[in-house]
């Protein structure tokens, strides 16, 4: 029995604004479990759309990015988030009604609220974030199943059409994320300390290394490597998220700020069990992450 007759979850057409990771996945895992008819790509670089549709990640492309989104029924944005706003703007106008808007940006917040009032009537927006990406960005490395059991956040708000946010929350557990529903605020509190703060830690670190001696870089091992992969992240995507976010982050520094002057004062008074617990706080925290 076919999706659109079992669960009534069929898009005719889908638009996949920005075909990198998460985009050509989320076309791919559509694809996969026959969710869709047709998806048509949109991007910034004709070249990586031409290999999304060589490899069959979509059907078609264009480099208008109203043209793509004209009678589709599921647009997903996946552009650094500093984009969506303007996107939105650009494409209102064109959507049929009925039309659904989700994305897979990792902050929520008032950016929800601001795409939400830029939807004409009858166009529902419901922000999602699936925790499935990674440091790579391309579509070399997109995969049907990236979202298998992986968590996915939606965040409605008060105005949140219902059926609009149940068929978002029906579509990322057909493609085999686990959804959660978290209000926008609080996801971008929780995501500021778990992966944002992470981030520009990340790069804070490997920028240290290069301002002592950047030759010792060739000095590091798996530690380090671990440590630090995130910091080969996109730096445009991670700087849409930093400023989007921006209010969170600086209180997530300051905390750390006052770790590291408890670390520096157990140093300068040479207090090994000092060191110890601080060391030991951590380890029993990090002991609890699965």
């Amino acid at each position: 029995m076919s999706y659109e007759l079992k669960n009534k979850l069929f898009f005719n057409k889908v638009s996949i604004i920005g075909v990198g990771l998460l985009g050509a996945s989320f076309a791919l895992a559509l694809r996969e479990k026959g969710l869709c008819k047709t998806i048509i790509g949109y991007g910034r670089s004709e070249e990586n759309l031409k290999r999304a549709k060589e490899r069959g990640i979509i059907d078609d492309y264009s480099l208008d990015v109203r043209k793509t989104c004209e009678d589709s029924d599921l647009i997903l944005l996946s552009t650094p988030v500093g984009a969506f706003r303007d996107i939105a703007e650009r494409i209102k106008d064109a959507l049929k009604q009925g039309v659904l808007i989700t994305d897979v940006g990792s902050v929520k917040g008032r950016l929800v609220h601001e795409l939400e009032s830029l939807m004409p009537d009858g166009v529902y927006y419901i922000g999602s974030h699936p925790i499935a990406g990674s440091d790579k960005s391309g579509i070399d490395d997109a995969r049907a199943d990236l979202f298998n059991n992986a968590r996915c956040i939606i965040t409605p708000t008060e105005k949140s059409n219902e059926p609009a946010k149940g068929k978002i929350i029906s579509t990322w557990e057909a493609v085999g994320a686990k959804v959660e529903v978290i209000d926008p605020f609080t996801h971008d509190e929780i995501y500021a300390a778990v992966s944002h703060f992470p981030h520009i830690i990340a790069y804070s670190i490997v920028n240290t290394v290069g301002d002592i001696d950047s030759k010792y870089i060739g000095y590091a091992g798996k530690g380090f490597k671990d440590t630090t992969r995130i910091a080969l992240s996109s730096p445009e995507m991670w700087r849409d998220i930093s400023i989007f976010n921006k209010e969170n982050l600086i209180r997530m520094i300051d905390v750390f700020r006052e770790n590291l002057d408890k670390i520096t004062k157990c140093l300068m008074e040479n207090n090994a069990s000092c060191i110890e617990g601080e060391f030991l706080r951590a380890q029993t925290l990090r002991k609890k992450l699965k």
